[in-house]
């Protein structure tokens, strides 16, 4: 009888850390982006989770609510056509030159330090497109320091959400 209790207690305890490890954790994010004085319309912004190969791995956060447009984030495009992801909870206004935008990502916590980034794609209707625009090293260190854009974005500060 003892043994028994204790086989499922042993069991119940792999279960257990056997489930834990199977789910990732992740962390919420506050991500403030500040864009540059610039002429034209609103900028259309993707935020991706690029892996260590250089390949698209999720979609953060789209800035730009028309799915008409989508394709001017050329490379970010190509992924999505593939994957068919469901953009629905991260989708929002684009933002136009010189406005702030704050959207709260969530990471998989699990990628840090292991040779991921962000990736900040932009492009403006009948203006140049920045394939990175911006990219932000996943580790814990460059994640929550203040980073320029090379395009649209002046700069990106995220603040880890308790």
């Amino acid at each position: 009888m003892m043994k028994n209790r204790i086989k499922i207690a042993v069991v119940t305890l792999l279960l257990t850390v056997l489930a834990g490890s199977s789910f990732a954790q992740t962390g919420k994010y506050k991500c403030l982006i500040q864009m540059n004085a610039y002429q034209g319309e609103g900028a259309y912004v993707v935020i991706a989770l690029i892996n260590p190969k250089g390949a698209y791995e999720k979609t953060l956060a789209v800035l730009g609510p028309d799915k008409q447009w989508y394709n001017t984030l050329k490379e970010w495009y190509k992924f999505q056509s593939k994957t068919k992801e469901k953009l629905n909870a991260v989708t929002g206004a684009s933002v136009s030159g010189g406005d702030r935008a704050m959207r709260t990502l969530e990471i998989d916590e699990s990628k840090f330090n292991k040779g991921y980034k962000l990736r900040f794609e932009s492009a403006v209707e009948e203006q140049k497109y920045h394939v990175a625009d911006l990219e932000i090293p996943l580790t814990k260190e460059a994640i929550t320091v203040k980073a320029t854009g090379k395009g649209y974005i002046k700069l990106v500060k995220l603040n880890k959400v308790q």
